[in-house]
């Protein structure tokens, strides 16, 4: 598949959605490394917001566009881990003016929105796929690097239900390129500056239980942020250290994009389907994680959430009554 897309076009651009996480940035720079060093003859461009610092250990980030400086018109454009258009952010434009689009993901909630797309709702990552569509031989060191700091990233360090034999069996044969696995779990994943360890501790502090010690949930606002000197990208993790407290089903975090509005990040633990009351709001992801933006106060959000979880969790409780029944 890969293969017969790229032979037909000379100007090839890469994107994924806007605030880039792990491994929306481990496909990218995966695929990237791996057009860069098969593909030789191409032009090849990469576009991603600003990413994480602890990413820049990749050494082809130090290419990534963060801004589109002249209206190229690419022959084929790659979208990558990125469940819709409006998701994919400042580089949608050339997008749309792509000669042939490709969208590689991983979410259910995925709209089908390029000319070709490659969407597996049940693999661990994105950047499960993208190995999936490389010619395993010529997968090099770098590109290894890229892929595999995706997959730990998606998978929690391999501890979500996402992770299957198959996945495992991928992370096998990327380790067997020399790929230093701890170092990269250690260094991206687990982590945290001092300013992060302190929203954090500010958050967990916080935070409170509800519908009846079945969920937690904390946010932090702009105000916050600026005081402890964090962007968005500081806050990742949070989410899933609320999720971690012993007898709670969901974790919700919200973080304040702009007055009054909230970028909103849910957690299941067991069998609590959030990409269902995500999706209610207009949002999207995977049943154990997704997220959605909604408007009004923490106090506002978390009661319109408040009822969509309950039917959730009552679903849940329900089908675990019949099952223990059978």
């Amino acid at each position: 598949m890969l293969k017969g897309l790229v032979a037909e076009g000379k100007k090839i651009a890469i994107g994924g959605h806007v605030r880039p996480d792990g491994d929306c940035v481990g496909s990218t720079m995966g695929l990237f490394q791996y057009l860069l060093e098969q593909y030789p003859e191409k032009e090849v461009d990469v576009y991603l917001e600003e990413i994480p610092e602890s990413f820049g250990f990749l050494s082809a980030t130090q290419r990534i566009r963060h801004e589109i400086t002249e209206e190229t018109v690419y022959d084929l454009f790659f979208c990558l881990d990125c469940g819709s258009l409006d998701r994919l952010g400042f580089s949608a434009p050339l997008f749309e003016q792509a000669k042939q689009t490709v969208c590689i993901d991983h979410h259910i909630s995925n709209t089908a929105f390029a000319d070709v797309n490659y969407v597996v709702a049940d693999a661990s990552s994105t950047s499960e796929l993208v190995y999936q569509l490389l010619e395993e031989e010529n997968v090099s060191l770098l590109t290894a690097e890229a892929l595999y700091m995706g997959i730990v990233h998606d998978t929690g360090v391999f501890q979500y239900s996402c992770t299957s034999p198959k996945t495992l069996r991928m992370v096998a044969s990327l380790l067997e390129k020399g790929v230093d696995g701890p170092r990269i779990i250690q260094d991206t994943f687990y982590e945290k500056s001092y300013a992060q360890n302190q929203i954090l501790g500010r958050a967990l502090l916080e935070s409170i239980l509800f519908m009846d010690g079945r969920c937690i949930a904390s946010y932090v606002t702009q105000e916050e942020m600026e005081f402890y000197g964090v962007t968005p990208k500081d806050l990742d993790g949070i989410v899933s250290q609320l999720r971690v407290t012993k007898g709670i089903e969901v974790a919700v975090f919200l973080y304040e994009l702009e007055s009054h509005v909230y970028k909103v990040s849910l957690r299941s633990k067991n069998e609590t389907d959030v990409r269902k009351v995500a999706q209610y709001f207009g949002g999207g992801g995977h049943k154990k994680a997704a997220g959605v933006t909604m408007k009004g106060t923490p106090h506002d959000v978390l009661n319109n959430l408040a009822k969509q979880l309950e039917i959730q969790l009552d679903l849940c409780r329900d089908d675990t009554k019949e099952t223990g029944e059978q």
